[in-house]
């Protein structure tokens, strides 16, 4: 589009992350604007699970975590030959949707990026109902095959968006970019947490 940008139709479908199950099919556009700006997408999917049956699948995760004896915490998910393990399915599970978000902001019309690994997880106790973790994560960078690290903190609970405050160092680029969200935390975050991030 003369002097605004590029603009795409897009038709895919869609999958469920872990099973692999069909999840429906959307219809996409997406303009790239000339600026610097981030896309403007419209979207429109039809979904094979009902609202229901997605919250009670937020809610089974959610309820697996919460009752947790002691934080999780993890290194390297998965490891160097592509394995989970069982009890970190839901950590790579929100791992995957946190860092959604910030390639979200960094893919460009040229650049996409893809959850490589988690190199790190902790989790932090809170006193409301709130679950939240701090991610170091490894993204891989298409074309160029870049490595980025990035540090996340998600806050969640079911029936409300996660909140996501990262992060980001570029190797080879040599700048810092990150987010500037609130961290979602409803008591906010204390000391020794802000030092930490």
């Amino acid at each position: 589009i003369p002097e605004s940008g590029h603009k795409y139709y897009l038709q895919f479908s869609t999958e469920d992350y872990r099973t692999g199950e069909d999840a429906g099919s959307c219809l996409a556009t997406v303009l790239y604007p000339k600026t610097k700006s981030p896309p403007v997408v419209s979207i429109k999917c039809s979904r094979t699970k009902d609202k229901n049956e997605i919250r009670e699948e937020d809610n089974r995760l959610y309820q697996r975590i919460r009752h947790q004896t002691k934080p999780i915490t993890g290194k390297n998910i998965p490891d160097s030959y592509g394995n989970i393990e069982p009890a970190l399915e839901p950590v790579w599970a929100l791992a995957v949707a946190a860092s959604s978000s910030i390639m979200w902001e960094k893919s460009t019309e040229a650049l996409g990026y893809f959850l490589a690994q988690v190199k790190a997880v902790k989790q932090w106790i809170r006193k409301d109902d709130f679950i939240e973790f701090d991610f170091t994560v490894l993204l891989h960078e298409i074309p160029t095959q870049e490595i980025i690290s990035c540090h996340l903190r998600l806050t969640w609970l079911p029936g409300l968006p996660m909140k996501v405050k990262h992060f980001c160092a570029s190797q080879s680029h040599g700048k810092d970019e990150g987010s500037g969200a609130e961290s979602g935390s409803a008591a906010g975050p204390s000391a020794e947490k802000a030092a930490d991030f």
